[in-house]
C-alpha cells in the first residue's frame, strides 16, 4: 500500500478489510477481563458480612478498583500513540491474575483493596491498546467494531455475577482464584493479537510522524474539538454515575426494599447487564449508518423516563424497568468513543485511554459518593438522586454533527 493510499485509508480511521479474527479475538479478550473485573462488585455482600463493612467502606473498595483502572489509561494510551506496545496486553493480564489470587486469600480489609488495585492496573492498561487494535481491525466500520469490542466487555460484566452466585457466593471467596484460568486463555490470544497488530501499529506511527495524520477533524478548529471532547466527558459522568447505582448497589437495593437472597439479586443485576450488553452492540452499528450524534442522543436522554419511574415500582417492574434503562443507556458509549476518535483521528490511543479511564473513575467516584449518601440517608434516597442523572443529555444538542461535516 502507497503512502497516499495508506493515507486515505487512515483518514477513514481502519485497513481496507475488516479483520474479523482479531475483532472477535480482542472481543473475546475483552469478555474475559471484564467477567473478572466483575467478580468484585459481584461478591460486595460477602466482604460485606465478613469484614462488617459499611456502605462508604464498600464504596472506597469500588473507587480504589476503579481510580486505578482509570487514572493510567490515558497515559498508557498516550505513550502507546507514541511508543505501540501490542504485547502490553498479555501483560496487563498478568496484574489481572496476581489480584485475583491475592483477594482470594485476602485477610484484611487492606489486602483487599490491594488486590483490587492490581486487578485495576491490569485493566488500565488493557483498555486502551485493545480499543486501538479494534479501531486497526474495523475495515472502515468503526462503530461496528467498537460495538463488537465493547459488547464483549459488557458480556463479561453480565456473566460475572452469575458466576460469583454459582461458584463463589456457594463455595466462598477462596474460590476467586480459579477464575485466573481465565487470565491465562486470555494472555494466549492477546499474545496472538499482538502479533498481527505490532506491524501495523507501527505503520500507524510511521504515517503520523510523516504528517499524514491529522490530530484534530480537519473541518473544525481546535477549540471545537477541545470543547465537544468536554461535553462528551460529562455525558460519560452521566452515564456512569447512574450506572454506578446499579453496578454496585443494585442488589443492595433489591435485598432491602424486596427481600429478596443475595443470590437472586444476583440474577436481577445479571439481566440489567445482559440487556447493556445488548445495547452496546447496537449502539456502534446504528451510529455508522444514522449518526453517532443521534444515538448519543437518544441513548443518555432516553433513559431518563425510565430512571424517573424505577423508584416507585413493584420488584416485577423494577426488573422490566432494569432491563430497559440497560438497553437504552448502554447504547451510548460505542458512539461516544467513535465520535472523539473522529474529533482527533491521530490520538487514538489518548483519546481511548482517556474515555475509558473516566468512564471506570466516574463509576468509582459514583460508587464512594453514593455509598456516603447512602450511609447518611437509606439506599431509597440514592435512586431517587440518581434518577434525574439522564437529562444531563440534553447537551448533546450542542455537539456537531460529523457525519454531514467534510
Amino acid at each position: 500500500m502507497s503512502s497516499t493510499a495508506f493515507k486515505d485509508d487512515v483518514s477513514k480511521g481502519a485497513l481496507q478489510i475488516t479483520a474479523y479474527s482479531i475483532l472477535f479475538s480482542i472481543s473475546f479478550s475483552h469478555m474475559l477481563n471484564d467477567t473478572m473485573q466483575s467478580l468484585i462488585p459481584s461478591i460486595y455482600p460477602l466482604l460485606k458480612n465478613s469484614f462488617s463493612l459499611n456502605f462508604a467502606q464498600i464504596g472506597l473498595i469500588q473507587l480504589t478498583f476503579q481510580l486505578t483502572a482509570s487514572i493510567l489509561q490515558p497515559v498508557v494510551g498516550t505513550f502507546t500513540d507514541k511508543r505501540p506496545q501490542p504485547f502490553s496486553l498479555a501483560i496487563g493480564m498478568c496484574f489481572t491474575l496476581i489480584g485475583l489470587i491475592f483477594i482470594s486469600f485476602a485477610n484484611s480489609y487492606a489486602a483487599i483493596l490491594v488486590s483490587v488495585a492490581l486487578i485495576g492496573t491490569g485493566s488500565s492498561i488493557f483498555h486502551p491498546e485493545s480499543s486501538k487494535i479494534a479501531f486497526l481491525a474495523s475495515g472502515g466500520r468503526r462503530g461496528f467494531a467498537q460495538s463488537v469490542f465493547q459488547v464483549g466487555g459488557n458480556l463479561g460484566t453480565a456473566i460475572g455475577p452469575l458466576l460469583a452466585a454459582f461458584v463463589i457466593v456457594r463455595f466462598g471467596r477462596s474460590h476467586a482464584g480459579y477464575f485466573g484460568i481465565l487470565a491465562l486463555l486470555a494472555i494466549a490470544i492477546l499474545i496472538y493479537v499482538g502479533r498481527w497488530a505490532k506491524p501495523r501499529m507501527l505503520r500507524l506511527r510511521a504515517e503520523k510522524k510523516k504528517g499524514n495524520l491529522k490530530e484534530y477533524h480537519s473541518a473544525l478548529t481546535k477549540r471545537q474539538v477541545h470543547v465537544s471532547v468536554a461535553i462528551l466527558l460529562i455525558l460519560i459522568f452521566s452515564k456512569y454515575f447512574y450506572l454506578a447505582s446499579i453496578g454496585s448497589y443494585y442488589t443492595f437495593y433489591l435485598i432491602e426494599k424486596f427481600h429478596v437472597s443475595i443470590r437472586d439479586s444476583q440474577f436481577f443485576l445479571f439481566a440489567f447487564l445482559a440487556a447493556s450488553a445488548m445495547g452496546t452492540y447496537f449502539g456502534g452499528p446504528l451510529g455508522d449508518r444514522f449518526g453517532r450524534k443521534y444515538v448519543i442522543w437518544f441513548s443518555i436522554l432516553g433513559a431518563a423516563p425510565f430512571t424517573l419511574l424505577l423508584p416507585y415500582v413493584s420488584l416485577f417492574w423494577t426488573a422490566v424497568l432494569s432491563v430497559i434503562i440497560g438497553f437504552i443507556i448502554s447504547s451510548a458509549f460505542p458512539a461516544i468513543i467513535v465520535y472523539a476518535q473522529e474529533l482527533m483521528p491521530g490520538k487514538i490511543g489518548m483519546i481511548s485511554g482517556l474515555f475509558f479511564g473516566f468512564a471506570f473513575g466516574m463509576g468509582g467516584l459514583g460508587s464512594a459518593l453514593l455509598g456516603i449518601l447512602a450511609d447518611a440517608t437509606d439506599i431509597y434516597f440514592v435512586y431517587h438522586v440518581c434518577a434525574f442523572l439522564p437529562l444531563i443529555g440534553l447537551i448533546t444538542w450542542k455537539l456537531p454533527d460529523l457525519k454531514h461535516i467534510h
